[in-house]
């Protein structure tokens, strides 16, 4: 009795598990749609003709590329895109080996006050980025900064975040490895290039992702810091060519220069997309 009366009770079970799961495939493709359809939307526009770019379907009528055409030809996008690679490629670079080096030095390297050091560089991360504009300001325009890569770049050539995410998986080091290598005769340049820096490459790899993106993508301090049309980035030159559309012909391309920005963070994800998730996945753990 016991056991024909526990199978109508498992069908139930299982026929709710089914029912919650349904729900839930059908919850997340709803929010995957309306994440997906401005997107969409944007790339459909960039290549419809002006006479096309209020119709209600995704599918263009007619394709075009001379939107894209324009946007190099009569604009000053493909200066824009020069700079956001060259502040990205740079801020990367220069995170990687500054935070790098002082998260070995305060994992592996005892000395008075490192822990105070340490909290200080993390209190860093509850400070605002607003509240810090109108130090940075005052820090560049005092080292002729104005308009300049420089003052574009000094902000992020070093950050709190690295230095804490660095430190993390440098401490989950052995000791024993590097003192090994220590009684081997190895100074520690030597130890950290060739025995720590390739052990901790996947937070490298995350810190290198997640530094890219957010320089490529920054707006606040670049659109505060340059004043010339040369010197914009990608989201600064798009917020200011967004500015002067007056006609449907400036909003295709404002759909278009929107297109082609995220077209190197596309690229970038699909080459790295394991070593992002696991950045993502691992950016709280040691």
């Amino acid at each position: 009795m016991n056991r024909s009366a526990a199978w109508p009770r498992a069908i139930m079970n299982g026929r709710r598990k089914h029912f919650g799961a349904v729900i839930s495939y059908v919850l997340l493709t709803l929010g995957l749609g309306l994440m997906v359809f401005p997107f969409l939307w944007m790339i459909s526009t960039s290549f419809k003709t002006l006479d096309d770019i209020y119709s209600l379907s995704l599918i263009p009528l007619e394709f075009t590329w001379a939107h894209y055409a324009a946007m190099f030809r009569e604009t000053a996008f493909p200066r824009w895109m020069l700079n956001s690679l060259y502040v990205a490629v740079i801020a990367t670079a220069s995170v990687c080996v500054f935070d790098t080096i002082t998260g070995y030095i305060l994992a592996k390297f005892s000395f008075p006050g490192r822990q105070v050091i340490f909290v200080l560089i993390l209190s860093t991360l509850m400070v605002p980025t607003e509240m810090l504009i109108i130090p940075w300001y005052l820090v560049s325009s005092g080292l002729n900064g104005m308009d300049t890569y420089w003052g574009i770049l000094f902000p992020g050539l070093i950050t709190g975040f690295g230095i804490f995410l660095m430190k993390q998986f440098m401490e989950s080091l052995p000791a024993e490895l590097l003192d090994a290598a220590r009684i081997d005769g190895m100074g520690e340049w030597g130890i950290m290039l060739r025995i720590a820096v390739p052990l901790v490459r996947p937070a490298l790899a995350t810190l290198s992702i997640l530094t890219f993106l957010g320089s490529w993508n920054s707006f606040i301090w670049p659109l505060i810091i340059t004043q010339s049309e040369e010197m914009f980035t990608i989201p600064v030159g798009m917020a200011f060519f967004s500015s002067e559309a007056k006609d449907s012909s400036n909003w295709v391309q404002i759909m278009t220069g929107a297109t082609l920005s995220v077209l190197p963070l596309i690229v970038l994800f699909l080459f790295f997309q394991k070593q992002i998730i696991r950045g993502i996945a691992t950016t709280g753990l040691k």
